[in-house]
C-alpha cells in the first residue's frame, strides 16, 4: 500500500486524545513509507496529522478547493498541494490518488467524504478499502446505524465487509491491506440483490 487518504476534522475536538491519535497515525504512516493524501489544511486534526507525517520524514499530498484555501488555512509546507475548483473535484482527486481510505474523528464533512467512498465501493465505482480509526469508541454509533439499516433491509450485510473498524492504526492498515471486495449491490424488480464483481451472478 503506497498511499492512504485520511478524512478528519478541521477542528481539534474537546479531548487531547484526538490530537494524540492523529500524531501517532502520522508517525506510523511515515515509518511505513505510506504517503498521506488529505484535505490540505493546517488546522484541527488534519493539520496535526500532516505535521506528524512531515516531522517523521514522510510525504504528504494535500487536496483543497479554492473556497477553503483561506477558511481551512492551506498548509504551506506539504510535499504537494493540489488546488481544485470544487468539493467534488477534491473527493474525486483523493479517490484517484489513494489506495485506501480512513476516517479519523471529525464532523459531517468527514462522514460525507467517507460515505461517498463507501457508496462508490458498494456499487462498484471503486474497489478500494475504507476504514474507521475508532478512537475511544467515536464511531460506535455508525456501526449501530448500519446494523439498523441491515435489519430494515436497506443495506446488505455483505456491505459491512467494505468498512473496517479498529482502534489502532497499525491493525486497521493490516485489515485494509488484506481487503477482499464483497459482491456488488444490484437491483432487480424493486428488490435489492447482489452480483459478484466482474459481472458473474451470485
Amino acid at each position: 500500500m503506497q498511499s492512504i487518504a485520511i478524512f478528519c476534522g478541521s477542528s481539534i475536538g474537546n479531548d487531547p486524545l484526538y490530537r494524540q491519535i492523529a500524531e501517532e497515525t502520522g508517525r506510523y504512516l511515515a515509518e511505513q513509507n505510506i504517503r498521506l493524501v488529505y484535505g490540505g489544511g493546517k488546522v484541527g486534526i488534519m493539520g496535526a496529522l500532516a505535521d506528524a507525517v512531515l516531522l517523521h520524514g514522510g510525504e504528504v499530498t494535500g487536496v483543497i478547493p479554492t473556497v477553503l484555501l483561506e477558511r481551512e488555512i492551506a498548509h504551506d509546507n506539504l510535499t504537494d498541494l493540489i488546488v481544485v475548483d470544487t468539493m467534488h473535484e477534491r473527493k474525486e482527486t483523493m479517490m484517484e490518488l489513494a489506495d485506501a481510505f480512513v476516517a479519523l474523528p471529525g464532523g459531517p464533512g468527514t462522514l460525507e467524504e467517507l460515505f461517498e467512498v463507501f457508496t462508490w465501493n458498494q456499487i462498484g465505482l471503486l474497489q478500494k478499502p475504507c476504514g474507521l480509526l475508532n478512537v475511544n469508541g467515536y464511531f460506535d454509533l455508525i456501526e449501530q446505524l448500519f446494523t439498523h439499516m441491515i435489519e430494515k433491509k436497506f443495506m446488505s450485510a455483505d456491505a459491512l465487509q467494505i468498512l473496517s473498524k479498529e482502534a489502532s492504526i497499525s491493525e486497521l492498515i493490516t485489515r485494509l491491506s488484506d481487503y477482499v471486495a464483497p459482491p456488488l449491490k444490484q437491483y432487480k424488480d424493486n428488490q435489492s440483490s447482489t452480483i459478484m464483481r466482474g459481472g458473474n451472478p451470485s
